[in-house]
């Protein structure tokens, strides 16, 4: 079965505030998509509804097996990594026992195509911190970890929210390098970022969101174009 995400229809909310109005969206395998869009649009909301974290409705649909209902491990566990905005690190916990935690326990039949030792390779610096207590960890650090410890889930689809967020120049750019190879290697990705370097950088299709809505969906090549969508939706122009 291919991997691919579809979304369809999909409502979400915050209480009684409702935050996605009937949100359509599909990523294929091996396709990075990039998701844009101001502060509060959105997208946030969308990435937590795929992982199954806040109240929703509608059709999302992964690898041809519904998500309704299912809980954020089980989602996990379908091939779904999920690297949120605020870096949910377990700060009690060292380096090395945070990434031995997220080790997939489920067997596909193939091999890990990302070890613990890869992650040692990718991030240097998490090498060296392997028995530092992850709450210790600078802000880059603890994203390194993050990204390290979704990629341990062997996900064949990536959710990563503003990668960048907070990042000095050059943490930020060994982040772009880790996706960039993971883009090459054929994973999926849904990229949340503001920064429209990063996005044109790593995607191929470009998805803005506004008020909750997807009001932008298209290739690379023709968002560029939209100085109207870029001015109107992100202040851009």
């Amino acid at each position: 079965m291919t991997a691919r995400l579809d979304i369809r229809g999909l409502n979400a909310w915050y209480g009684a505030s409702q935050a996605l109005h009937g949100v359509d969206l599909r990523i294929d395998a091996g396709e990075v998509l990039a998701l844009v869009g101001r502060n509060g649009s959105g997208r946030s909301t969308l990435a937590r509804a795929i992982m199954g974290l806040v109240q929703s409705e509608g059709e999302l649909r992964f690898a041809g097996r519904s998500l309704a209902g299912l809980r954020t491990f089980e989602i996990a566990r379908l091939g779904v990594g999920y690297v949120p905005e605020h870096r949910d690190v377990f700060p009690t916990l060292n380096v090395d026992e945070n990434l031995q935690l997220g080790v997939a326990p489920r067997s596909r039949g193939r091999t890990p195509r990302f070890t613990i030792d890869d992650a040692y390779t990718l991030f240097p610096v998490l090498r060296e911190r392997k028995r530092t207590r992850a709450g210790a960890l600078s802000g880059g650090e603890q994203q390194m970890l993050t990204l390290a410890r979704a990629l341990l889930g062997d996900p064949d689809l990536l959710v990563i929210d503003e990668p960048g967020e907070g990042l000095a120049s050059l943490v930020m750019q060994q982040v772009a390098h880790c996706l960039r190879m993971l883009r090459d290697r054929g994973m999926a990705m849904l990229l949340i970022e503001q920064r429209l370097v990063m996005a044109q950088d790593l995607a191929s299709r470009v998805a803005v969101m506004g008020h909750g809505e997807i009001v932008f969906d298209g290739e690379l090549h023709a968002f560029v174009q939209r100085t109207d969508v870029m001015r109107e939706w992100l202040g851009v122009g």
